[in-house]
């Protein structure tokens, strides 16, 4: 509890997990591009800083949520980045998706100025977020994983050292993989079940608990019923994702069939600009193709 917590990134899930730290008891200071995101956590008690380094200054332990690998890129490495105010024995945990050769490179980095680096991806959407029960994928050094136990645990409930680092980022993206796979066989089989003029929710509950239930079709499913397509995971992250997913796969020779159709089905909706949609909003892409509209909200 004598460490200070530093936590960088206050979109979709980084808001809610900054919160769980304040109210988990921690010193907590913040950063986010946009300012305005960083008025809630301050009248929650937690305190601000002006840059990435000003909050890495005045920290021991700072939590990364961003976008992308160049923002992970900027808000550490970049000026005004974490590396140029933290003190050596600083643990920098990112909590972001990106590219597991871009989290070596960065902990390469950073070990040279004598900090510390995690990769911790997560998963389990803005419910997970805000519910403090996120899965938490760790790549690193085992004694900083210890380390950073008892802030993993205000935000999350499956917290699972992986291996070394960059392993935790490689990890997510197989998360990825069953996510999309599962999406797209939620979509496949609630346009049959539609087609066959079946009573939709009931089917949903008749299948969730069985062999066939997923965390997908138990928590999107209803939101596509309801033709709800607000975000607990937007489109576009989830196409930067599966980019980073066929970018490895790649490198590796691995075939991902799947989940390459994903990915352009995914592309045709962004090209129908809604990106900004949640991504099980996959449906969409399969209803133009076969004209069935799943749900009984004719309007989305």
């Amino acid at each position: 509890m004598s460490e200070r917590i530093g936590f960088v990134g206050l979109g979709i899930m980084g808001k809610s997990m900054a919160l769980n730290l304040v109210n988990a008891g921690f010193k907590v200071r913040v950063w986010n591009r946009t300012t305005e995101r960083m008025a809630d956590l301050i009248k929650a008690g937690a305190e601000s800083a002006t840059t990435p380094a000003d909050l890495a200054a005045q920290c021991d332990v700072i939590l990364v949520c961003v976008s992308d690998t160049p923002d992970v890129n900027a808000v550490i490495l970049g000026e005004n980045g974490l590396i140029h105010g933290a003190h050596q024995g600083a643990l920098i945990i990112d909590m972001s998706t990106i590219s597991p050769q871009a989290t070596q490179e960065i902990a390469a980095q950073l070990k040279e100025k004598g900090m510390h680096m995690l990769d911790a991806p997560i998963s389990g959407g803005s419910e997970g977020a805000a519910r403090g029960t996120l899965s938490i994928m760790v790549g690193g050094d085992a004694d900083q994983v210890e380390r950073a136990m008892p802030y993993f645990q205000a935000i999350g409930k499956s917290i699972t050292h992986v291996g070394g680092t960059g392993s935790g980022q490689l990890v997510k993206l197989v998360n990825q993989v069953l996510v999309v796979g599962n999406a797209l066989a939620m979509s496949e089989a609630l346009m049959f079940a539609q087609a066959g003029g079946l009573d939709l929710h009931k089917t949903l509950d008749a299948v969730a608990g069985g062999a066939a239930g997923s965390w997908m079709l138990s928590n999107r499913g209803p939101q596509i019923l309801d033709r709800d397509w607000r975000p607990g995971f937007t489109i576009d992250l989830q196409q930067k994702d599966l980019r980073l997913v066929l970018e490895a796969a790649d490198q590796l020779g691995v075939p991902l069939m799947g989940t390459s159709l994903v990915f352009n089905l995914y592309r045709t909706l962004q090209a129908q600009g809604i990106g900004s949609e949640g991504n099980h909003a996959l449906i969409k892409a399969l209803e133009n193709m076969a004209g069935i509209l799943v749900g009984s909200d004719s309007e989305g």
